[in-house]
Formats: structure tokens, sequence, C-alpha cells
């Protein structure tokens, strides 16, 4: 398989994974404290792979400057925007708890939540694409992290659209959309950074973890204390541990 079809390819795979969640809470009721502990699971997975696949392999190949200012702006960027989504409705976009606003109560509310959802989607993308650009192939544990962590991000986002009274063609349409974007953006991660120094690609990768670092405190740690305060941390370090398996065993 060509490598550019391989980006398109495992991007939309890990896109899929927010459907299959969404499908899990679409069709049954998860009770709140196993969204809880799922959340949790998923937030320590992607921490793992924010520390051991994207940030250290950004400083090791491209240096520390370009990785610590990558970083930081990738942080910058998403919290601005997220701030701009949350005053237009999108604040709880994963909460499951009846938080999220409907349509009725903030006019406009359905759209900053779906973008809000491609925000949160888009630099988990990319690093797919740029692990292509870097090894050549996709990193298991990256593709792990990703798709396990957007299983739970799905499902929660999902509960809380439905009681704020969402259809399923907006619920689906979201979700379905963010996974056809998500293999475009991995496309476009591998496409437009192939002959790029590993300076840049260590400054890119760099954003794009300093962005999904944010994303994990503004969004997926909320809804994972949101019920189970005790088991929360055991359940993250659980996840943290399983993707670092994965990344020893791939190495």
């Amino acid at each position: 398989m060509p490598v550019w079809l391989q980006a398109l390819f495992w991007g939309t795979l890990a896109g899929g994974a927010l459907v299959l969640g969404s499908a899990l809470s679409w069709w049954w009721t998860i009770p709140p404290k196993v969204v809880s502990l799922i959340m949790s699971f998923g937030a320590g997975v992607l921490i793992s792979a924010l520390a051991f696949d994207l940030v250290d392999e950004a400083a090791r190949a491209g240096g520390l400057w370009p990785t610590a200012a990558g970083f930081l702006a990738g942080a910058l960027v998403y919290v601005a925007a997220n701030a701009l989504l949350a005053r237009r409705g999108a604040k709880h976009r994963k909460r499951s708890g009846g938080k999220q606003p409907s349509e009725k109560e903030s006019p406009g509310s359905g759209t900053a939540i779906a973008v809000g959802a491609l925000l949160d989607g888009i630099p988990e993308s990319v690093v797919l694409g740029l692990g292509l650009v870097a090894g050549g192939a996709v990193s298991p544990a990256v593709l792990a992290a990703v798709f396990i962590s957007n299983v739970p991000e799905g499902l929660s986002s999902t509960a809380g659209m439905k009681k704020a009274g969402r259809s399923a063609g907006y619920v689906f349409g979201v979700w379905g959309g963010i996974a056809v974007i998500s293999g475009i953006a991995s496309l476009i991660g591998y496409v437009s950074l192939q002959s790029a120094s590993v300076e840049l690609v260590a400054f890119i990768t760099a954003t794009a973890a300093g962005a999904i670092l944010a994303m994990l405190a503004d969004t997926m740690i909320p809804e994972a204390f949101e019920e189970h305060h005790t088991l929360t941390g055991l359940v993250a370090a659980v996840g943290f541990l399983t993707a670092f398996t994965i990344n020893q065993a791939g190495n």
C-alpha cells in the first residue's frame, strides 16, 4: 500500500473509533460512572503517548527548542480556539451528564459543538501522518492511543448530545464527518511535510502534542472526575501503563 494511502487509512481508522464510541452510547445507556472510568483510561493512554511517542521523539529528532516552541504554540492555539467555542455553547461537548445545551437553549451551539469536536480530533490525526514522515510506518503505540482514547470521547460526548435532544442524524453526521476529516488530516500531515527538515517536523509534532494535552485538561479530565473520584487516578494509571507497554513492545 502506498504510504500516502496508509496515512489516509490509519487516520480514518483512528477517527472511526469516535463513531464506534458514539454508536455504543446511542444504542445503549451507559452508566455515568462507567463513562467516567472509560474516560479516565483514555486520558491515561493519551498522556503516555504524548510523553513517550510524541514529545520525547520530537526532542530527540529535532532538538529541545523546536519541540518546546511547538508544544507551547499548540497549547496556546488550542486554548484560544476552545475559549471562543465555549462562549458559543461548546464548553461541555465531551460531558455526558446533561451539561450540553440544546439548540433551543443556545442557538448555534450545535455548530459550535461540531467544530469543537473537530478541533479535538485534528491534532491526533496529524501526528499519525507525521509518524509516517519520520519513521516510514505508523507508530503502533500512537495509533493504539488515539484509537483507544477516541472510543470514550465519542461515547461520553454522544451521551451528552442525547440528553440535549440532538438527533441521530446530527450525532452520527458529526462523528462520521470527523472520521473522514481525520483521515484527510493524517494524509495532509504526511504529504505536506515529506521534504521538511527534522526541526520543522519536530515543531509540528510538538504543536499537535501541546494541543492534545490542552484538550485533555480542558475536556477529558473534567469528565473523568465527574462521577468516580476514588478510582479515576488508578484507572488513568492503568491507561498510561497500557500505552507505555505498547510503546515498549513496538521498540
